[in-house]
């Protein structure tokens, strides 16, 4: 332990500030921790993301969120921007989560996505193994601290709403409200106003009873270990076309580059659970996920289950 930790301190001391990307070898997510030391495999035991199955405790204590502002209008403006990493929406105040055993309130800043590719699925956390084709998480930070710097030094500092993301063949138009601005986002460090809406219209309203909880870090760097991860079962579901506008018309590159390159994958690797509790809400089905195929074969899943079961009931 005490040369683990010498090791890391040294690490912090020679550790540079360089960039981060998903898709070359010197700065992909396996490579992350030459220049993040959080994000080093010695400390992997607390990494996010993690794959979800069938062996977790059900906790009866575990009950709805409260979710207060997520069904207003928000004055102002809000911000939608393209990172290099992300689209991430910048929602300013006005809204916090607590309650479902949080330990504090939380403040919403902003959302953001991870996808795959045309012909692959890329949500960060995995269901049974299978990758659904987008994630949709929702940063909150815990009211006590005065800054994301703050925040980041305390392991429930933040508290991430995670939804995976589903596709079907009809525009969700609530998800219009982001996928129709992408375009004026496409290049790295583009940014365009976004008219607030209530943010519920994103969510599976009538089920975000049913959630996973566990302790974890960031997914993206610096990876700090500051996040109490909620993620919920049931998915949003978007079309193809929406899904389409993330996987081909996002660029991780300025738009006067010499090269410009898709942002694509944007997603980190699986990792460990090792000795964390994984907990499911008093009101979570425990179903494992028959979603997360390649996405030809995802809807054909979802039509079939409409055919068989008579219906469909239609939630970031």
């Amino acid at each position: 332990m005490v040369w683990t930790a010498a090791f890391l301190m040294i690490f912090v001391l020679c550790a540079g500030s360089e960039d981060y990307c998903y898709d070359e070898p010197h700065c992909d997510p396996y490579a992350w921790g030459d220049s993040f030391p959080l994000c080093h495999p010695l400390l992997e035991h607390h990494h996010s993301p993690i794959n979800l199955d069938q062996h977790m405790i059900r906790n009866d204590s575990l009950g709805p969120l409260q979710l207060e502002g997520f069904d207003e209008i928000q004055t102002g403006h809000w911000t939608l921007e393209n990172d290099g990493h992300s689209v991430v929406l910048q929602v300013g105040s006005g809204m916090e989560v607590s309650g479902g055993g949080l330990p504090d309130v939380y403040y919403t800043v902003q959302l953001h996505f991870h996808w795959g590719g045309p012909a692959t699925n890329g949500s960060e956390h995995t269901v049974d193994r299978r990758r659904y084709p987008m994630e949709m998480h929702i940063v909150n930070m815990k009211s006590i601290h005065p800054n994301m710097s703050a925040a980041l030094d305390d392991p429930t500092g933040l508290a991430v709403l995670g939804f995976l993301v589903d596709v079907v063949y009809a525009d969700n138009v609530h998800f219009g409200h982001i996928s129709q601005k992408l375009s004026s986002v496409a290049y790295k460090g583009q940014t365009t106003k976004v008219k607030p809406f209530p943010l519920l219209s994103l969510l599976p309203k009538h089920n975000m009873s049913q959630y996973y909880r566990y302790y974890g870090s960031l997914t993206t760097p610096p990876c700090s270990q500051a996040v109490v991860w909620t993620l919920f079962e049931v998915p949003i579901y978007i079309s193809w076309s929406q899904l389409a506008q993330f996987t081909s018309q996002i660029f991780s590159t300025k738009e006067d580059a010499e090269q410009v390159t898709p942002l694509q994958n944007n997603f980190r690797h699986i990792h460990p659970t090792f000795s964390r509790t994984v907990t499911a809400s008093r009101d979570a089905k425990l179903l494992t996920g028959t979603a997360g195929q390649p996405p030809r074969l995802a809807a054909s899943v979802l039509l079939l289950q409409i055919v068989l079961c008579g219906g469909f009931t239609f939630k970031l």
